[in-house]
């Protein structure tokens, strides 16, 4: 365990008005968004994208991290730095996704448990040596009538605790990120009632294998309504639960909580991290972790095309420095309509 490296990554990934960009989607993920813009989802369609993102000019300044998929940490850029180099240069720390997903819980309906331990701790050795600074787990939590049960959150809650034990004793910081997801027509009272309980539970798990509270952070959703939920909580009423869950199931000895966007729009995202983040009074630093509302708007420009690589761009840098400015409480509707 490395812990003076471990606290330099933490400290660099949490400058003030700066998040972490995750583009670490899955190949079956990325061809789905692919799909969508009508381009085939190859090896190189996937490294060409993802250099457009990291190349974007000025992004270090909303961006203090980015999330890499394992076949991006491996990639070049066309000039022939490795992605995970190109982005230390940049001023942007490398961090990489080291689960292998979400199947199916055996005998449990519904729920999900999150694979990839076995062989864990020779992948992050490697990792390191490739340039990453810090890793992260997704744990899948559902909500419906009858789950999540007990024993789903118990069996990822202990499979993330392993996971930043290993994270740890390699010198990576882990971002473990337990996701109680938006799908459903639940209450916003509901999903803060799972997510405290699914925090609770997380923390001590990591308590139970000895992992230290102060060389890691917790990438979690804000606590909001249901997707399908006729009453749609507004945004002092997201800001109020988010903060009250996060009091009550987060120890003050986490150094940082990164939000991640999970199903939002683009703007909805930002203007909930702006509400949230306008809370001061709180032991820990808050900030974002977005993906899809980051990529989304460039995504949707590029469309596999190098004369689309300058207007990708720059929606990009638009909605980084939004939620920079969001991280600080400075954001406003008005600057969705502001060029970069």
């Amino acid at each position: 365990m490395n812990a003076p490296a471990m606290e330099s990554t933490i400290e660099g990934l949490l400058v003030r008005g700066k998040g972490i960009l995750a583009a670490d989607e899955s190949s079956p993920t990325i061809a789905k968004r692919f799909a969508d813009i009508k381009i085939a989802s190859t090896e190189e369609s996937r490294r060409s994208y993802r250099e457009m993102l990291f190349t974007t000019c000025g992004l270090d300044e909303c961006i203090s991290g980015v999330i890499l998929f394992d076949e991006t940490l491996r990639q070049k850029t066309t000039n022939g730095a490795l992605m995970p180099k190109w982005l230390a240069k940049q001023g942007m720390l490398p961090g990489i996704k080291v689960d292998k997903g979400a199947v199916a819980l055996a005998n449990f309906a519904g729920e999900k448990i999150t694979q990839g331990l076995d062989g864990l701790r020779e992948r992050l050795k490697e990792y390191g040596e490739l340039g990453a600074r810090f890793t992260k787990w997704r744990a899948v939590i559902a909500i419906d009538e009858h789950i999540p049960t007990h024993t789903s959150i118990e069996a990822n809650a202990e499979a993330l605790a392993m996971f930043a034990a290993l994270s740890q004793e390699a010198g990576l910081v882990p971002i473990v990120e337990p996701e109680v997801l938006m799908d459903g027509d639940h209450s916003i009272g509901r999903c803060e009632e799972v997510t405290t309980g699914a925090l609770n539970s997380v923390f001590a798990a990591l308590f139970k294998h000895r992992v230290v509270l102060e060389q890691m952070l917790l990438k979690t959703g804000m606590v909001l309504s249901g997707k399908d939920c006729s009453q749609q909580a507004d945004l002092p009423e997201v800001a109020e639960a988010t903060i009250r869950c996060l009091l009550r199931s987060v120890p003050a000895a986490v150094p940082g909580i990164v939000f991640l966007s999970g199903g939002q729009s683009d703007e909805a995202a930002t203007q909930r991290l702006n509400a949230v983040c306008s809370v001061t009074d709180v032991p820990w630093k808050l900030s974002f972790s977005f993906g899809r509302a980051l990529q989304a708007p460039a995504l949707k420009i590029w469309k596999g095309s190098q004369d689309n690589v300058a207007g990708a761009q720059s929606a990009l840098h638009h909605r980084a420095k939004c939620n920079g400015l969001a991280v600080e409480g400075k954001y406003s509707e008005q600057m969705e309509s502001e060029k970069t």
